[in-house]
C-alpha cells in the first residue's frame, strides 16, 4: 500500500529532522520534502503533491497562517496540522478560519504527533490536549461551522475583497489590483457586509480579522 505523504515546513531544521524521525517510524506514513518558508512550501506543494502537510506558524516570508489559506486555495484536498508553541485561542481561530485540519502544540508533539496525523487523515479535527482542555465543549467545532458557512455565503471575488479591505487597501487599489472599477468594488463591499449581517466598514474590518482573513502579528 503506498504510504501517506507528508512534506514538513519549519524554519529549524533540527526540528525538523525530529519530526521526520518520529513520523517514519510509522510504516504507512512519508515524509517527502521538506520546506524552510511558507514561500518554499507551496512551490513544494505543487510539485511533490503531499497528502497532508505539517507546517509551523512562525515561519518567514509567508508565515503559517496565510501558507494554510493559500494551500487551501491551491490544493483543497490536502490536509494541514499546525504545529506550534503557542497556546493562544485565538491564534487556534485564526487557523480554523484559514482551512487548518489541526492545531498541535510542539511541547505535545512527542506523544500526539502520530495520533493527531491519523486523526486528521481520517477527517476529524485534532487540536492539542493541553490547549483543548481549556476551551468550552464544543468551541472548536462551532468555530469549523463558522468558518464553512462563511466561506460558501461569499464569492471568491468577495473573498478576496475582503482580505484586501483589512488590510487597509482603499477602493481605488483594490480595483487597480483586479482591473475592475471603483463602483464595482463598492459593490463588492456592499455585498459582503449584507450577506455577514453587518452594519458598516469598521465591522468588516474587525470580522476580516477575527476571523482570519488577514495575519495576526505574533
Amino acid at each position: 500500500m503506498r504510504p501517506y505523504r507528508i512534506v514538513l515546513a519549519d524554519d529549524h531544521m533540527i526540528v525538523r529532522q525530529g519530526l521526520r524521525r518520529m513520523i517514519e517510524e510509522a510504516a504507512d506514513l512519508a515524509v517527502v520534502g521538506e520546506a524552510g518558508d511558507g514561500l518554499e512550501l507551496l512551490r513544494m506543494v505543487r510539485d511533490v503533491a503531499p497528502n497532508m502537510v505539517v507546517l509551523d506558524i512562525a515561519m518567514p516570508n509567508l508565515r503559517g497562517i496565510e501558507a494554510t489559506r493559500e494551500l487551501k486555495r491551491i490544493r483543497p484536498d490536502v490536509k494541514v496540522l499546525i504545529l506550534t508553541m503557542y497556546k493562544d485561542k485565538e491564534l487556534l481561530h485564526h487557523a480554523i478560519s484559514a482551512g487548518a485540519d489541526g492545531y498541535m502544540l510542539k511541547e505535545d508533539s512527542d506523544t500526539e504527533l502520530i495520533l493527531a496525523i491519523h486523526k486528521v487523515r481520517r477527517g476529524g479535527f485534532y487540536a492539542s490536549h493541553l490547549l483543548s482542555r481549556a476551551l468550552p465543549d464544543g468551541w472548536v467545532e462551532k468555530s469549523r461551522k463558522d468558518r464553512k458557512a462563511a466561506f460558501e455565503c461569499l464569492t471568491t471575488r468577495e473573498r478576496e475583497v475582503l482580505k484586501l479591505v483589512a488590510e487597509g487597501r482603499s477602493n481605488k487599489e483594490i480595483a487597480a489590483l483586479f482591473y475592475i472599477s471603483v463602483r464595482t468594488v463598492e459593490n463588492h463591499r456592499a455585498n459582503i457586509i449584507k450577506k455577514l449581517g453587518l452594519k458598516r466598514t469598521a465591522d468588516l474590518v474587525k470580522y476580516a480579522i477575527r476571523r482570519g482573513y488577514t495575519q495576526p502579528s505574533n
